[in-house]
């Protein structure tokens, strides 16, 4: 893999002592720090689901410490969609038979919206932390992480399972053990998608902060100090002119976050680009570059390098990483039907007593309506995805294969992707009452706000991605036009569109249970759609119609991903992977 990232080594950087750079991260460090150990006492504040506040004061010089508050919640959660991503993508990948459970598994988690998950998880989370905060604060990071995971975990899986033939080969001939070559390998390969789609999910996490730092599931109402909570505050309250301060405090945050650690991690992550030649102009980053020249990271890394080599000791016994090319037919056919025989007893038994538990509430005639209206949110999908495919594609592929373009359009495009669409959603609800527009066409706009950018960022990381040497061969045969496009840019950039596709179709499912019922003061848009029966199933506590909502946007996004988008991916996987 290309290691030369344009930059001296690190000894030529250090200097005898300690310079101004080593005290500015030094500082920024003890910073951060700080602010973590001040945070702590909050996080653990006593709690009573009878007396908890339902609304959070709208203040706005509470939002500096809401707004820290809720930063917390989204690297928390993405660090354990980190962590998920790592073992579930990786299990999907390397165990044939785990695979054909684990993406149907994450197909119906994808399709399962913010909203069914705190239906279940809030109630536990409150009662795993008696009488404490704690436990409301899991049960918000446990939905920022459900809005971050799935998008990421399919990105990895598919850059493992589209790794080159030569690398895996080179794996084996080095006789790597698994915990090696995952780190050596497979996660250098498949860290620029990686990156990318961490930021985009960070992005879309964004859209769901109101939902889940005021929650109102099952007749209750809990709100946590954050920047979310605050807008749906002013929201209810109908005051514009508090949402407007939250936006621009959340254009200061979307900023800070994506100059303080997404840039830098953009820039970094071009040194596992594999390719022959290198680029002419490689992202930079200012804070990349002052960690670069300081000792700092070198200090704190240097004493859990034997942490690493125990690991990796430890490890050994667990066999090298081969995956052998001939498999005995017999065994592996009776091994795939016995195994698949145990999941379809568990599965069929978890429908029997899911179809018993609603004939016996609302009754089955209660999936006949839900049907019907997951065909409207379907259409409204359907057309959104088709729409920003047209749009996005040809915008994506010209930042993403032009440099200087890259360089200017690429921050922007992070601070819109980022910025959490619904902020806006009262100005919408305004603007849609004025002009007599009904929610049933507006909500696919809606949708798109928070569900575009999926197909947008893979498409640049796609494009990003091809081989220098490849553009210079389509340059020197002064291949132009549309042949270049069918012949070279489509198909290079089909694997990361599939990706961006079926990520953008499961937000936009997931938006629509907050684009499909809108509110502003006294004014309430409905739209006919599954994500409004789910809404407002939800906030009644009606817990039958919640299941028979989840089950039905389940059986639809799997049903979709089952023929049409995982088509898609094998295709890309066997015809177009470079």
């Amino acid at each position: 893999m290309a290691q030369n990232n344009g930059y001296p080594a690190r000894g030529l950087w250090r200097r005898s002592g300690w310079s101004w750079v080593d005290l500015l991260v030094g500082a920024a460090l003890l910073a951060l720090l700080y602010g973590l150990l001040r945070l702590a006492p909050g996080l653990n504040a006593r709690f009573l689901p009878s007396t908890a506040p339902t609304q959070v004061s709208t203040d706005p010089a509470n939002l500096p410490y809401y707004a820290v508050r809720s930063l917390l919640r989204m690297f928390a959660g993405l660090a354990a969609s980190v962590l998920f991503t790592f073992v579930y993508a990786t299990a999907a990948a390397r165990m044939r038979r785990l695979e054909k459970v684990l993406l149907p598994i994450l197909d119906i988690l994808q399709s399962v919206p913010v909203l069914g998950f705190l239906s279940v998880t809030v109630t536990a989370f409150i009662n795993l932390f008696p009488g404490s905060e704690l436990g409301l604060e899991c049960a918000s990071i446990f939905a920022v992480f459900t809005a971050m995971a799935w998008n990421m975990t399919f990105a990895f899986y598919y850059a493992l399972i589209s790794q080159p033939r030569e690398l895996d080969e080179a794996a084996r001939v080095m006789r790597l053990t698994k915990w090696q070559r995952f780190w050596r390998l497979d996660v250098p390969s498949g860290m620029i998608p990686l990156v990318w789609n961490g930021m985009m999910s960070f992005g879309g996490a964004w859209f769901f902060l109101a939902a889940s730092e005021s929650i109102s599931v099952l007749k209750h109402q809990y709100a946590l100090p954050g920047i979310g909570s605050y807008t749906a505050a002013a929201i209810a309250d109908g005051n514009l002119g508090e949402v407007g301060i939250a936006i621009a405090v959340m254009v200061v945050m979307v900023i800070g976050v994506n100059v303080l650690f997404w840039r830098p991690m953009t820039a970094w992550c071009e040194r596992f680009r594999v390719e022959e030649s290198s680029a002419v102009e490689r992202p930079r980053s200012i804070v990349l570059d002052l960690l670069r020249r300081s000792s700092v990271p070198h200090l704190i890394g240097t004493p859990l390098r034997p942490v690493g080599r125990a690991l990796d000791k430890a490890a050994r016994p667990f066999g090298l990483a081969e995956h052998p090319l001939t498999r005995p037919v017999t065994r592996e056919r009776a091994g795939d039907v016995f195994f698949g025989g145990a999941v379809s007893v568990l599965i069929a038994y978890g429908a029997w007593e899911a179809f018993h538990y609603v004939q016996s509430t609302v009754g089955l005639g209660e999936f006949g309506r839900a049907l019907w209206l997951g065909a409207l949110t379907f259409g409204r999908v359907t057309l959104l995805v088709a729409v920003a495919s047209v749009v996005w594609v040809p915008i994506g592929v010209w930042i993403g294969m032009n440099p200087k373009v890259t360089r200017f359009a690429q921050p922007v495009v992070q601070v819109l992707a980022s910025f959490p669409a619904n902020f806006v959603f009262p100005f919408a609800t305004a603007a849609f009452v004025a002009l007599g527009i009904s929610l049933d066409f507006g909500a696919i706009l809606l949708m798109a706000l928070g569900a575009q950018w999926y197909i947008l960022f893979n498409v640049i990381a796609g494009a990003q991605a091809i081989p220098t040497d490849l553009r210079e061969a389509m340059t020197s045969f002064r291949i132009g036009g549309r042949l270049r496009w069918t012949k070279f840019i489509l198909p290079a950039i089909f694997p990361a569109y599939v990706t961006g596709g079926i990520t953008a179709a499961g937000g936009a499912w997931n938006a629509s249970i907050v684009a499909e019922v809108v509110a502003y003061g006294h004014h309430n848009l409905t739209a006919d759609g599954l994500g409004a029966y789910i809404t407002q199933a939800t906030a009644a506590g009606d817990f039958p119609r919640i299941l028979v909502g989840i089950s039905v946007m389940s059986l639809y996004v799997v049903v979709v991903n089952r023929l049409f988008w995982r088509r898609l991916y094998r295709l890309a996987e066997t015809r177009f992977a470079l």
